[in-house]
């Protein structure tokens, strides 16, 4: 009988808990999983931001061709407007770019290319007519982030 609760206490004993190897073990595949998926969740920000202003961009872009058509009617030419109001947009809110924070819209009589930034503007389009890529948009970009002209 002795012998028995011996067995059992060491039985005990010995199941009690993980061994430090088993524990560093664990401890470095965490690491290694970790190593890995970190840079992936690091770089959703940069593209969620991108999504963002591209979701805006697609909103000026409505407004400017609601009001391309809207010039057209009644026999005139149909023209890009000179500048866009508040007004212009659903709810009379400019929409946001996410990648500098700004919502003004500037209008340009010269193509844009390339990275391009801008102190106040979040968006830009082609106004002057007499352009031939009158009408075309893009949104500006934060220097960190390529080229947004062609969103």
């Amino acid at each position: 009988m002795t012998q028995t609760k011996l067995s059992q206490s060491k039985l005990h004993r010995q199941s009690a808990g993980f061994t430090l190897i088993e524990l560093v073990i664990v401890i470095a595949i965490i690491g290694i999983l970790a190593a890995l998926a970190l840079p992936k969740f690091i770089d959703l920000s940069g593209a969620s931001k991108v999504s963002a202003t591209k979701a805006a961009l697609g909103s000026l872009r409505s407004v400017l061709a609601t009001r391309y058509a809207a010039s057209g009617t009644g026999g005139a030419t149909a023209s890009y407007p000179a500048s866009l109001d508040t007004a212009d947009f659903a709810g009379s809110q400019t929409p946001k770019n996410a990648l500098t924070g700004n919502t003004a819209v500037i209008p340009l009589g010269v193509t844009v290319s390339g990275t391009t930034t801008h102190a106040t503007g979040g968006f830009w389009y082609i106004s002057d007519n007499t352009n031939s890529n009158a009408g075309k948009s893009g949104a500006y970009t934060d220097v960190t982030t390529t080229d947004t002209s062609n969103y």
